[in-house]
């Protein structure tokens, strides 16, 4: 029987009733729904509300529905309306009339506004421990190639010297942010609506901070409207995310980018490649590939989630129930990418043999070069400007700066001398950078060392 049944003479239509009802997808917060209702239950009977002895039946009964549905010996039924509804109809069926007391003080609206970030506050810890593990993957393998030289880039060209360690220190920053989103976005979300009711609080003598230190969350809504309606939390929780998958994509576009045969920085592991149905020489980065591809569904998610909510007037409305699919698959998404791209980044090989012929091309420490003649006490506007000639000069004589003659250097400018050749070696043009955070070995260990303090420190 509906909640609501009372005030109907007329069985819902079945088709009606299985697009109304949201037990397929909102049954995953059964653990929320069934610790929020202990708490609501305690709350009552301590404040004298209903029996004593309901209540302890009330928790008695919810904790053995509990170990119940999590053995698997109780199945979702194909009839109850939502987790709120199965849950409250089984524990009725189990102790009897007491099992209707439950929902004493309580509507659905605050109930399922509490369940929701029950169940997000557990997601956003779920997502903070996987970061923390790549973060650390990338650390380790930072401080393993903090003296491997490799081109950094800028527009996809090469631009400057700096190591591999630099580069992967580059994106555990980013995720460090990630975790920073999330743990923010949960001290917003960890706070308890109960005792907004439907929209209007109740004219019982509740303990409103009692639930919510019983279900360790940081205090209560200040507003019952805005209790029962806001959904910023799943907004935010949602964007925070699509962030995450920014990440996540950009860096599977340079992993797909150094596993071919035109750069062949790394190479993937065979666990983490596919190969091709025709071409038996294939070797496909299809897990990177993949991550790329679902971070659209991510921001499809993030999307329909705004969308929904941004023309509801206050205060529950029933679209509000398309908050929990949306979030859901996000989460599920980026916990599933998040699964794969950590063990496949950890197990890739690097080349770094074709990094450094990579970095011994395409004029990369031509800034050194230029910085050399600084340092001569040329202004730099004239150093870029001779320095752009001599790039063009060894382009015409098919060479690189550290091969070019240095009586074509004085050609173009009289203060070069020997000494320009150190300037410009690449293990020179790295170490030298040791600003902090830059790309000197010696940095990029210090960061390295940094990064693993701060990711025990969360």
């Amino acid at each position: 029987m509906k909640l609501w049944a009372g005030r109907f003479k007329k069985e819902l239509d079945p088709t009606t009733n299985d697009f109304n009802r949201s037990l397929p997808f909102d049954s995953r917060m059964y653990r929320s729904d069934i610790e929020g209702s202990i708490a609501h239950a305690t709350m009552l009977g301590e404040c004298g509300i209903i029996p004593t002895e309901d209540k302890e039946k009330i928790i008695a009964g919810l904790e053995g529905i509990l170990s119940d549905i999590e053995s698997g010996k109780l199945q979702f039924d194909d009839v109850s309306e939502d987790i709120h509804t199965f849950v409250e109809a089984e524990l009725t069926k189990r102790i009897g009339d007491a099992g209707k007391r439950l929902h004493t003080a309580r509507s659905r609206n605050d109930q399922v506004a509490l369940d929701i970030r029950l169940h997000l506050r557990h997601e956003c810890d779920e997502l903070v421990a996987m970061l923390k593990n790549l973060i650390s993957v990338l650390g380790n393998k930072a401080e393993q190639y903090s003296e491997t030289v490799m081109p950094g880039y800028t527009h996809l060209q090469r631009a400057q010297p700096i190591v591999f360690g630099h580069q992967l220190l580059a994106y555990a920053e980013m995720f460090m942010r990630d975790i920073d989103r999330i743990k923010d976005c949960k001290k917003r979300m960890n706070v308890s609506p109960l005792g907004s009711a439907a929209l209007a609080g109740t004219t019982y003598p509740l303990d409103r901070e009692k639930v919510a230190k019983l279900l360790e969350m940081n205090g209560v809504t200040r507003n019952s409207l805005d209790g029962v309606s806001d959904r910023d939390f799943v907004l935010e929780l949602a964007s925070a995310m699509s962030i995450i998958m920014v990440h996540l994509s950009r860096f599977a576009e340079e992993i797909i980018l150094w596993s071919s045969f035109e750069f062949k920085f790394i190479e993937l592991d065979d666990a983490f490649s596919t190969g091709s149905s025709i071409m038996p020489q294939k070797k496909n980065p299809d897990i990177a590939e993949l991550v790329r591809g679902k971070s659209g569904r991510v921001f499809g998610d993030n999307m329909a989630l705004l969308t929904a909510m941004k023309a509801i007037p206050l205060a529950y409305n029933k679209d509000m129930q398309e908050d929990k699919e949306a979030i859901f698959d996000a989460i599920d998404t980026v916990e599933k990418c998040l699964a794969a791209f950590t063990p496949m980044l950890d197990t890739m090989k690097v080349n770094a043999k074709n990094m450094r012929k990579a970095a011994a091309g395409g004029f990369i420490n031509a800034t050194d070069c230029a910085d050399f003649l600084v340092s001569k006490g040329l202004p730099f506007r004239d150093a870029y400007k001779a320095t752009g000639e001599l790039v063009a000069r060894c382009i015409e004589l098919s060479t690189t700066l550290e091969e070019l003659p240095l009586e074509e250097y004085i050609k173009v400018c009289d203060l070069f001398d020997d000494e320009v050749y150190k300037a410009i070696d690449l293990d020179k043009c790295v170490s030298d950078r040791t600003v902090y955070g830059g790309p000197a070995p010696s940095q990029v260990k210090l960061q390295a060392a940094e990064l693993k303090k701060r990711v025990n420190d969360i």
